[in-house]
């Protein structure tokens, strides 16, 4: 991240980070995030499946989607691209799917090669306020989201996503 970068300053009791070491090239775990059909096979919590409304994963595109419980609970979404840099980072901006949601946070999505074609994946939220960080945190989103990269790891794994392979 440089120095110019927005996130430089952002407060540390209104952030949410979250990182693995994902046994695959930042290519490959770069496009896990950016082409439509493996987002949707993996993205959500254990429980949750995502049924996509729209999808235009691109700079300036949105993503429309429901997370739906086991109970049919539905959590309506909306990902709205900033940045899309091949293969470093994604920055979206992530909330209900309405123009008025005070809870919409940015994230960041780092993507960091290892000497030995791994990837460490550095998944930053920015919440507006540390009131809506703790709302966050106490709903679980913390272990939602390790199950997220749980999920995203086998995902790799099923596609043969390891260099080499």
């Amino acid at each position: 991240m440089t120095a110019d970068s927005a996130w430089a300053d952002w407060p540390l009791d209104r952030e949410i980070v979250l990182a693995r070491v994902l046994d695959a090239p930042p290519e490959a775990v770069f496009d896990a995030w950016t082409d439509p059909n493996q987002i949707t096979a993996w993205f959500g919590p254990e429980g949750m499946a995502i049924e996509t409304r729209a999808i235009d994963l691109t700079e300036g595109g949105v993503w429309r989607f429901d997370m739906v419980g086991a109970d049919g609970t539905r959590y309506d979404n909306r990902m709205t691209f900033l940045i899309i840099d091949r293969p470093h980072r994604i920055e979206v901006e992530h909330g209900a799917d309405r123009d008025d949601d005070p809870g919409r946070f940015r994230m960041l999505v780092t993507f960091d090669a290892q000497s030995d074609g791994k990837t460490v994946l550095t998944l930053r939220q920015m919440h507006p306020s540390r009131a809506q960080r703790q709302a966050t945190v106490g709903f679980g989103a913390v272990e939602y989201g390790a199950q997220t990269l749980d999920k995203l790891a086998r995902h790799l794994a099923a596609r043969g996503a390891r260099a080499g392979v």
